[in-house]
Parts: C-alpha cells; structure tokens; sequence
C-alpha cells in the first residue's frame, strides 16, 4: 500500500534495526483517513473469502480490526489481555509474549462471540516474531472456526513471524513489507531503498 510504505517513510522513526516508531499515526495518534483506508485494503484482500468476522488483539490492533469489519459489513472481536470480571462466560484463552511490552499474557475470547460456523481473518498492526498472531490462530482452532487468513499492517519481513505462519497453512497478506530497516533508511520488500 503506497501511502502507507510513504508514511512510514515520513513519520516513522527507526529506533533500531528492529523497531519501528510509528505511533504519531499508527498506535499511539492515529490517523483516521489512513485507517479506514487500511480497512478497505484489507477488505479488497479478502472480500470473496466470505469472512463473517474480523478478530484482533487489544489495543494496537482495534482499529484496523474495526475499519477491516466495517467495509465488510461484518462484527469484529478482540481478545482481552486480561479478564475483566464481566467475562464471566467460558472462554478460549492461550498465552502470548509481547516483545514489544516484554510480558506474557494470557489472552482470552468469549465462546459465545466465536464458534465454528465462523470464518475468520485476523488483522493486526505488526507482524514481526509472530507470537500475537499465532496465540490468535490456536484461539480460532479451538474454537473449531476456519481461519480465513492474516492481514497485518507493517510486516517486518526480515523476523520470523511470516514464516511461522506460513508454515502453519496460513495466508498471510502485508500492506507494508519491511525488507531491513536502519536510523534514517527503511527497505521495503521488492522496493528499492527509500531514504527519510
């Protein structure tokens, strides 16, 4: 997605050769145009897939996950980091390390809002190691669902999440591909460098 691949370029800060500061229009201030654009990507992607909801992980990823479901006309869910005492009902809950946060969480979806008639397309904002996604496929298998696919915002293809989920049958869409990444430079998959 060319405006997102220029955005980046323009508000993102590369902290290192694995991070990527991208929250004054991404996760922290969002930029609302760019999200329901992202929304319509991803909807364009998987539209003939008859997706019937749209799940994500608190927090990062609502919006995209929002923006996902509504250009298909379909409710989206997102599983909680932690349980509140109005989840009272059974749920699907598997762990799941942040390495941006450093922790483990146990993460967890209500039965009653995922079941396996459900065709199901995970939407969230990085994929890099993998470990959110992954927790959020073995949640739709439990829940005896069928897992449509993967749709990511910034994909940093040169970490092992992609793979992980190839590996495990899933279709895996990127709207952004990150080849390598230095102070100043971001490489994009099939594109030349780009200099900020």
């Amino acid at each position: 997605m060319k405006e997102l691949q220029e955005r980046i370029v323009r508000d993102g800060k590369v902290l290192s050769s694995h991070v990527l500061k991208v929250d004054s229009f991404l996760n922290h201030q969002v930029d609302p145009v760019l999200t329901m654009q992202i929304g319509q990507a991803f909807a364009e992607l998987f539209r003939e897939e008859r997706v019937t909801k749209v799940l994500t992980i608190e927090a990062s990823g609502i919006h995209f996950a929002l923006a996902t479901a509504y250009a298909l006309g379909i409710p989206f869910i997102y599983a909680k980091k932690k349980k509140a005492v109005t989840l009272t009902e059974d749920v699907y809950s598997v762990p799941v390390h942040s390495f941006t946060r450093q922790e483990t969480y146990q993460i967890s979806v209500s039965k009653q809002y995922l079941s396996a008639e459900d065709r199901v397309l995970i939407v969230d904002d990085f994929l890099a190691t993998g470990a959110a996604l992954l927790g959020l496929t073995k949640i739709v298998a439990d829940a005896g669902a069928h897992l449509i696919g993967v749709g990511a915002v910034v994909e940093k293809s040169f970490q092992e999440g992609r793979g992980l989920l190839e590996q495990a049958g899933v279709r895996v869409e990127s709207l952004a591909r990150i080849a390598s990444m230095s102070i100043g430079e971001v490489n994009f998959v099939h594109q030349a460098s780009v200099h900020s």
